[in-house]
């Protein structure tokens, strides 16, 4: 349902009448550019490695750290920035969370030694932590369930378009500036930015939202409940609750091994293609973006194709088919990376396997949104907190995994491994079992009102 009623905005110290969309379309929007900014700050290490070392005198395996802290502060901290989210609503924490990691991002252009850089960039982790759970809350208050597959999939892809365009741009910016340090300036003030356009413009739940129509407001509230919690508010999830969910668990696992890929694309993917082919910083940029832009594709389509199945009927099938195509492609994709010979075979193989890797992004935040409830903030941040620590170990072991054995085969093996498995994970995936039916955790009645003001 859409509105036709027409908006007034102030604009400039004039009032103007437009002809508005759904509100929560521009939701998305905003949802989208915050993703961006994310991964764009973190791509900048990856394209400003080499430079980075040469300057501050670092090693492969100290950069390995450098980059590996950012997983571990992102990690650690989803689960805290999830319940902040549902807490004290996305308004005030995504402000807050983003103002943090773009002052981080500008900080990394100014610390030098090795112990300072770890430790900021481990906070910048902690910062960028909060984004996507808070996301992921705004979008269960403001987003009916047969949106959400296609609304996670254009948040999501904003990551992997943020990525490609940051590889060249940080190499420009880099060549025009005179130093790596700029890149990190310029992105760092895009985000301060950002963060006070979203304090302006977004609103926690559609119901105080100063631009959204009694229609549309009307049609989010009779739609944004699955049939599982039709008639009923789900309790708040503790922790216990929460790891006592085999479901949930499962869920967590495949998210590791995305992650395991995916993470290998903006942190190491940049400097083997550089080293392993003699090329320039130039070529490299562009040959690191395809797989980024791959994965954009391989999000949208299984978010059209999870908001399709769903609208037939096919809750189960419209989370699990897109999921266990993707990570069989990915397995291949990683597999077929040790074979390959020129560097075009090689971004082939890597586009493949992002395409892949990047097509269960949207049924997991939907699962988890699924199983969670007014917890949809907790959940996914445990999900993407142990799922993290894929990216931490990948960090980690791309580099000592070449120093223990002298070539990087065993690294792409182990990845389409958990691939496999991971897609074997989806076979018992259940989206359709909230995780307070299946632990039975007492429910609360409807007209109940939580803490971020959102009627259930």
């Amino acid at each position: 349902m859409q509105s036709k009623r027409p908006i007034l905005f102030p604009l400039f110290g004039q009032r103007r009448w437009v002809h508005t969309m759904p509100i929560r379309f521009l939701l998305i929007v905003g949802a989208f550019m915050v993703s961006v900014l994310m991964w764009a700050d973190r791509a900048c290490i990856s394209a400003a490695k080499d430079d980075i070392a040469r300057d501050l005198g670092f090693s492969d395996r100290q950069m390995g750290w450098v980059i590996a802290s950012f997983s571990l502060g992102y990690a650690l901290f989803q689960l805290p920035s999830g319940r902040l989210a549902d807490h004290f609503g996305p308004r005030r924490v995504l402000t807050a969370v983003c103002l943090a990691w773009s002052i981080l991002t500008a900080l990394t252009g100014v610390v030098r030694g090795l112990f300072p850089m770890v430790l900021l960039r481990f906070l910048f982790g902690v910062g960028e932590a909060g984004g996507y759970p808070t996301l992921a809350r705004a979008f269960y208050n403001w987003l009916p369930v047969g949106e959400r597959g296609i609304a996670n999939a254009i948040s999501l892809s904003g990551g992997r378009l943020g990525a490609a365009v940051a590889m060249p741009l940080v190499v420009w910016i880099m060549q025009s500036a005179g130093g790596w340090q700029y890149a990190f300036f310029v992105f760092g003030f895009a985000g301060i930015g950002l963060a006070i356009a979203w304090y302006l413009l977004f609103r926690d739940t559609p119901e105080t939202h100063f631009a959204v129509s009694k229609s549309e407001r009307d049609h989010i509230l009779a739609t944004r409940s699955t049939p599982a919690r039709a008639g009923t508010s789900l309790a708040t999830l503790s922790l216990g609750d929460m790891i006592r969910s085999g479901n949930l668990l499962r869920l967590v696992f495949q998210y590791v091994a995305h992650n395991f890929t995916a993470f290998f694309t903006i942190s190491w993917f940049f400097p083997y293609m550089k080293g392993q082919y003699e090329l320039t910083s130039q070529q490299t940029a562009f040959y690191a973006a395809a797989p980024l832009l791959c994965g954009v594709v391989g999000n949208w389509m299984a978010g059209a194709t999870v908001d399709s199945l769903y609208r037939r009927g096919r809750w189960v099938l419209s989370r699990r088919l897109p999921a266990m195509i993707g990570f069989s492609l990915s397995a291949i994709g990683m597999a077929w990376c040790v074979q390959a010979r020129t560097p075009i075979e090689a971004v082939i193989a890597m586009c493949l396997a992002i395409f892949g890797s990047d097509m269960i992004l949207s049924p997991s935040w939907s699962t988890c949104l699924d199983i969670g409830g007014k917890s949809a903030g907790a959940v996914s941040g445990l999900m993407n907190m142990i799922g993290n620590l894929g990216a931490f170990l990948t960090s980690l072991a791309f580099p000592y995994l070449h120093a223990a054995t002298g070539n990087h085969q065993p690294f792409f093996y182990v990845a389409a491994g958990l691939n496999l498995l991971a897609a074997w994970m989806w076979l018992s995936i259940r989206p359709d079992r909230p995780i307070v039916s299946s632990l039975k955790i007492p429910s609360v009645s409807d007209g109940m009102i939580d803490s971020t003001g959102d009627q259930t």
